[in-house]
């Protein structure tokens, strides 16, 4: 039963209520997001942690007009039930649904789109300068995790709004936890905000006091000195230092808290103010509150009983392989150390970490830092594995060019979630590191066609100390192919040839192999004979190989899961500058093309991007001059 709900057609309608109606209206809200996802997946234990925050900002802020930033994004889900897509919810993270994330293109309620942490207080600051330039906007809001707040960004944006001055609202949502357990100094300051016995009151009565009137600020500050023995002079944080005014810690699922201190800070805000919520991940739904990652990212689930419909995989996923096979090399090389950015389970390090916990370390949501940490131990003689996502480690490119390559530093790029990546959508696509990680001086780029040819990359990758050294692989299961006891170490530079034939020749870079292999059948099956080799390297290339394919064959193709300017674009760079593109031979390139690919099913999402075994084909013999009409192939 939604009574309250069901007369919400925006937050303005949120406004008229008591605040025991809005505190009713947060349980239906609860409730609402776990039915909803329940039928979708998404990410469920974030969303339950802000539902009474949601709630009571909009209710107090004059939203859309004040604009509203959600630092991580997929903590949003409340935030659209409540800004008029509940009828929608059904088809989160779904082709053609909604985003799983806030954005600009979706609703007037979203007026900054926030999938990667971290940049709320910027653009928040942004909102509040156009203001204050006289542009049509109220209050700027960032409400940013206790996660996202661990990244050096968050810091250079309050640096900035502080010394600015400006009146400005951020929310810290502290719930000691983002995707892993919280690591850090960071977090351990935070804690230690309302770990003493009065430390909380203390802590929760300078917020207070900030608001009060200058003598009755003195007066309270007196006596609450009279109480806890707090000396003067020792009572600032580390926020007001920035020059922020703090208040909190308050109880973010408390709403007699939440709503009387986000209205006096609305009310007698000057300047920049920082409110510090202390909230519970999986908050009022006991498996998410049970679960190892409270609920982080889920499948569809039964609500009764939390049960998730996961499906049995036919193969090893890629993550677990890759998580294995370190393990594996670093029980042989005691030099081999791992480094991820807040995402030990999502990358496979924590296979390492259980074995040799003294040899991974989790620098929280800090790929900067992590980069560079990974470069100072590899210029030490370690040898480190620097995990990340592809679209994550776009955030660490600038330490990748100046800190890793310059120095020609062993760092060893583990770079999941490469290619398409499904119900994340774009946001998260690893679409870019071909390109930005071949432009590198010294850097040597590989890419893992199935999951025994990544044993192989990480047994080379641990192998090789001349340089730094990157690998790539995508989300999801493996193709199912046999496995080696133990990777081998391939020759750098180096392709091969899967099978050979005369007409047409496919040079696959990546994971993209699969849907290689059924285009070759649908050529085969049309009395078209086609050689399949694996690149295996973008950078050095098989020079040897190429022009053995280019000699023999009509047609060659390259095909890539990744962006325009990417492996094609170094072979075809290359063959131009030795003349060889006036050839016989006619090159095409399948790559993902230049727009972006809005979420679905990632095999959807690479038929949308005109990638599918039926596209290669055509591709392919259109290039080699037989027409696909003719032989019943048409180019999606």
């Amino acid at each position: 039963m939604t009574p309250h709900l069901d007369r919400i057609a925006g937050p303005a309608d949120m406004r008229a209520l008591s605040d025991s109606a809005l505190a009713e209206l947060a349980r239906e809200v609860r409730n609402e997001v776990i039915a909803s996802v329940s039928q979708t997946g998404g990410h469920l234990g974030s969303s339950l942690g802000v539902v009474e925050l949601a709630v009571a900002i909009h209710a107090v802020f004059d939203t859309p007009r004040d604009k509203l930033v959600w630092d991580v994004g997929h903590q949003c889900y409340p935030h659209k039930i409540l800004t008029g897509r509940r009828d929608r919810m059904t088809s989160l993270r779904q082709e053609g649904g909604i985003s799983g994330f806030t954005k600009r293109s979706e609703s007037r309620f979203d007026p900054f789109g926030a999938a990667h942490s971290s940049t709320s207080i910027s653009a928040a600051l942004g909102f509040t300068m156009g203001r204050d330039l006289g542009m049509d906007t109220g209050d700027a809001i960032a409400v940013i995790g206790d996660g996202s707040i661990s990244a050096g960004m968050a810091y250079e944006a309050m640096n900035n709004a502080g010394a600015e001055g400006r009146r400005m609202f951020v929310i810290l949502n502290d719930n000691e936890m983002s995707i892993a357990p919280p690591v850090g100094a960071m977090s351990k300051y935070l804690s230690g905000l309302y770990a003493s016995p009065f430390g909380e009151m203390q802590k929760m009565a300078e917020g207070f006091e900030s608001a009060l009137p200058g003598p009755l600020r003195d007066h309270a500050r007196r006596a609450r000195q009279l109480v806890t023995g707090a000396a003067p002079g020792n009572q600032g944080t580390l926020f007001e230092s920035l020059g922020f005014s703090y208040i909190g810690p308050i109880d973010g699922h408390d709403m007699s808290q939440l709503l009387p201190v986000l209205r006096a800070a609305r009310t007698r805000a000057t300047g920049p103010v920082l409110i510090h919520v202390c909230t519970t991940k999986g908050k009022g739904y006991a498996p998410a509150e049970g679960a190892a990652d409270k609920g982080h990212g889920v499948s569809k689930f039964d609500p009764a009983t939390g049960q998730q419909a996961k499906g049995k995989p036919n193969a090893p996923s890629y993550t677990k392989v890759f998580g294995e096979a370190l393990t594996q090399e670093a029980a042989h090389d005691p030099a081999i150390v791992a480094v991820t950015a807040a995402m030990p389970s999502g990358t496979g390090v924590n296979i390492m970490a259980d074995r040799f916990p003294a040899r991974v370390f989790d620098v929280g949501i800090a790929e900067q830092h992590g980069v560079t940490f990974a470069a100072g131990m590899a210029a030490s003689g370690l040898k480190p594995f620097c995990a990340i996502y592809s679209t994550f480690l776009q955030r660490g490119y600038d330490q990748i060019v100046h800190d890793v390559a310059l120095q020609n530093l062993p760092v060893r790029f583990a770079i999941d979630r490469a290619g398409l990546v499904g119900a994340d959508g774009p946001t998260h696509a690893g679409a870019f590191d071909i390109g930005y990680l071949s432009a590198l001086p010294n850097m040597v780029v590989m890419a893992a066609s199935d999951e025994a040819e990544l044993m192989h990359m990480v047994r080379t990758a641990a192998a090789y100390d001349d340089g730094p050294i990157a690998f790539r692989y995508p989300r999801g299961e493996g193709e199912g192919v046999s496995m080696p006891d133990r990777g081998d170490v391939l020759e750098i530079g180096k392709g091969r040839i899967v099978v050979e034939g005369d007409d047409i020749a496919i040079l696959s870079f990546g994971a993209h192999m699969g849907e290689c292999v059924k285009a070759r059948a649908l050529m085969e099956a049309q009395g078209v004979s086609v050689t399949l080799a694996d690149a295996r390297f973008a950078k050095p290339l098989d020079r040897d190989l190429i022009r053995q394919l280019l000699k023999n064959h009509k047609a060659l193709i390259t095909v890539e899961q990744g962006s325009q300017g990417g492996f094609g674009a170094m072979v075809l760079h290359d063959l131009a500058n030795d003349g060889l593109l006036d050839g016989r031979c006619q090159l095409r390139t399948v790559t993902l093309p230049d727009r972006y690919i809005d979420q679905a099913a990632p095999d959807a999402m690479y038929a949308e991007a005109g990638m599918t075994a039926v596209d290669i084909a055509a591709t392919a013999m259109q290039a080699a001059g037989v027409s696909p009409r003719k032989v019943g192939l048409v180019s999606g």
